[in-house]
């Protein structure tokens, strides 16, 4: 039954309580230490398997699944050889590795707890670029991935707010054998204020050529990395949203993600303002500036499609099989509620990602939920537009086989013969979740858990997380220079009297 652990037992057993290989054993582990080999072979025996038969969940019980390196070699009903290695997980469901379609990795520690009382994020991340030197930014990265792998999260999406931060993230992720799709953010957070605040489109346009050379350094930054890390990197084209590009820059966007081959990641009429800012322009909405510019020619994931025109929109999204990233923690816990049931009754596909202040996916996962009944409840009696009920099957098939898929990856977001051992291991018997034993539809269980119930999690066949502890990387460092890292931020705004506002 897994538990939360205090800091004293998350040092000790850092320290050499078994969890860890011989090479990140003891407080003294360097920061850059590498990440272990896939399993030899490792047997699991989970309470619950979850499989996908057409696109629908199937719960199946009493079956023994085996890891090969890094792949699943076999799923059956015969116990294996009792000489194979094992991993006790009797008490869990065992679902594959969660795939957020929409992170920004550094950036969630030095906002969260600050933004929730309407502060805006934009200073706290300004300040991430400016102040942070390599090693406290991968330090902050490095924070923010341990808590994404934690949680059961094992593939992002990541648009980091600069190269600097997509660099970052490539250097942690390879180091711990996370999966992940990086780009930067185009236009970059240093340059993004005098573009989204311009009072007229002169700004935007004298912004040209500026993003045509971030749009090259980012192609430049997806071929350097392109298949890194044993094949799990893969850089994807980031833009910020259609509202801060130009016809040439978008062309240039369109022209890099098909040399790259990977897709592109963006927000899509993530703000009030996008859409009218590109009809008056250019008399498009967002997503048919985007279809007309070939964004939907490769894997394409918009975030939050807060104000979309549905009409015109959900068509384009539908026919080209899009990924709309719900994100329920977009302004920090208990942020505004976005469109998950108008989207389901358009017939979207629906992801659910991070979006930065909380990067506890499966905590996310039930928000996306929760939040997504009460808006249906809500509008069902008072609204035009079709809407349909979100439930945690759907919201697990989002977080798996829609991105899998989305992203051309038949080895992932299953479990199945010859996919990728991504896996995560959920307590769903133990206190506050389940009832002291196996419960009989366990999908509900995750109504009422979160990142502590997480026992174990995999990418690759590489063990991230064991008895919900961090194996890859020492956990007291982790902590430490991530919390350091956080203080120069907080100081920074401090001294600027950014607390002062209300």
């Amino acid at each position: 039954m897994n538990r939360g652990f205090s800091r004293r037992e998350l040092l000790a057993l850092g320290a050499g309580g078994g969890l860890l290989t011989a090479s990140l054993r003891g407080q003294g582990a360097p920061h850059h230490a590498p990440v272990r080999e896939p399993v030899t072979e490792l047997a699991l025996q989970p309470g619950w398997l979850l499989r996908w038969q057409e696109g629908e969940a199937r719960l199946e019980r009493d079956m023994h699944v085996l890891l090969r390196g890094e792949q699943i070699a076999a799923i059956q009903k015969q116990p294996l050889p009792p000489s194979i290695p094992r991993l006790e997980v009797g008490d869990c469901l065992l679902l594959p590795g969660f795939i957020s379609g929409h992170t920004h990795v550094a950036s969630g520690t030095p906002t969260r707890g600050i933004i929730e009382s309407g502060r805006g994020d934009l200073r706290p991340l300004e300040l991430v670029e400016a102040l942070l030197d390599d090693d406290e930014l991968d330090a902050l990265t490095g924070f923010n991935l341990a808590e994404l792998l934690l949680s059961g999260c094992t593939t992002q999406l990541e648009m980091s707010c600069s190269l600097r931060q997509a660099e970052s993230y490539v250097r942690v992720a390879r180091r711990w054998g996370a999966r992940g799709y990086p780009g930067a953010m185009i236009p970059d957070i240093s340059r993004l204020v005098p573009i989204v605040s311009a009072p007229d489109d002169r700004v935007l346009t004298a912004s040209e050529p500026a993003t045509l050379a971030e749009i090259q350094r980012n192609l430049e930054f997806g071929r350097r990395h392109a298949g890194a890390a044993g094949g799990r990197l893969h850089p994807m084209m980031s833009p910020l949203g259609c509202d801060t590009q130009t016809p040439a820059t978008m062309r240039a966007i369109a022209a890099a993600a098909k040399q790259l081959g990977t897709g592109i990641h963006t927000h899509l009429a993530w703000h009030p303002g996008e859409n009218p800012a590109i009809r008056r322009r250019w008399n498009r909405t967002a997503a048919q500036w985007c279809d007309d510019h070939g964004f939907f020619d490769g894997p394409f994931f918009g975030a939050h499609f807060s104000d979309p025109d549905w009409a015109v929109d959900a068509p384009i999204l539908r026919r080209h099989g899009a990924i709309y990233a719900h994100c329920p923690s977009v302004s920090g816990a208990g942020g505004a509620t976005q469109p998950y049931p108008e989207a389901l009754g358009h017939g979207l596909k629906v992801n659910v990602g991070i979006d930065t202040h909380s990067n506890d996916y499966l905590e996310n996962l039930k928000l996306a939920v929760i939040l997504g009944q009460a808006r249906y409840h809500l509008l069902k009696n008072r609204s035009d537009l079709p809407l349909r009920e979100p439930t945690i099957s759907e919201a697990v098939r989002g977080a798996t086989l829609y991105p899998a898929d989305a992203l051309r990856r038949p080895d992932l977001g299953r479990i199945e013969e010859g996919a990728q051992a991504d896996l995560v291991a959920i307590d769903v018997s133990g206190f506050l979740v389940g009832a002291g034993a196996l419960p009989p539809e366990p999908l509900h269980n995750l109504l009422y858990a979160a990142g502590r119930s997480v026992r174990h999690v995999m990418t690759g066949g590489v063990m991230q997380v064991r008895d919900g502890v961090l194996t890859v990387a020492d956990v007291g460092e982790v902590m430490r220079r991530g919390g350091n890292a956080v203080r120069r931020i907080w100081a920074a705004l401090e001294s600027e009297g950014w607390f002062d506002a209300a």
